[in-house]
């Protein structure tokens, strides 16, 4: 006696398979995306690099007790793959509020590269600030990087009001005020530790007091 063969396991038998190879080919795909996925996001890095810091002190400072004026700037880049956002400088481990901050992100390279100047003080007291040296230009903090012949461009900018973001590639010159008498003029040619961070990204530097 023969055995008949039926159909519909044969068909049933074949479609399971199709379906398991279809399963398996999916399968692998995703993991292999979210495993490159993961890979790209692992290898992004933050960092910034921070140039040319200086802090200024009111050498001149007539009044008992001191005032303790002082002010500082710097240069800071995104060296980075991500997007940072710079979100605190601290002197002598004060940290500076955001007020305190000005920072322009739309200098040139020529002006990121040149040394950050002081152009002097505009008063003596509590709330003193530096001369504004550029024409036309109403920002809290307008200076000019150069201080000499015409004005090509200016540092300018009004207070911060949080963390200054930057794009890869970005950069941004900040000038702050110090906290009143976190340094004084007895700290002229002193060195002091200036801290600027972006999350993670960042460190302290050594610098030496400039007495103005």
């Amino acid at each position: 006696m023969k055995t008949k063969l039926s159909k519909k396991r044969a068909i049933s038998t074949v479609l399971t398979t199709v379906i398991i190879l279809v399963s398996s080919v999916v399968l692998g795909s995703g993991v292999v995306l979210y495993g490159t996925s993961l890979f790209q996001g692992g290898t992004q890095t933050e960092n910034i690099s921070v140039t040319g810091t200086k802090v200024w002190v009111d050498s001149t400072d007539p009044f008992t007790p001191p005032t303790g004026i002082g002010w500082g700037a710097a240069g800071i880049r995104n060296t980075g793959d991500k997007v940072v956002a710079v979100n605190q400088i601290t002197v002598r481990g004060q940290d500076i509020p955001f007020s305190q901050w000005f920072a322009d992100t739309t200098v040139s390279s020529t002006v990121f590269q040149q040394a950050l100047n002081h152009t002097g003080w505009d008063s003596q007291g509590v709330n003193v600030r530096m001369i504004d040296n550029c024409a036309l230009d109403d920002n809290y903090v307008a200076i000019d990087p150069d201080s000499s012949g015409p004005i090509d461009e200016c540092i300018a900018a009004d207070a911060a009001t949080g963390p200054i973001s930057l794009n890869p590639g970005s950069t941004a010159i900040i000038y702050f005020k110090l906290n009143n008498n976190t340094i004084t003029s007895l700290d002229s040619g002193v060195a002091t530790t200036v801290s600027i961070f972006a999350g993670k990204a960042g460190g302290p530097q050594s610098v030496t007091v400039i007495g103005k």
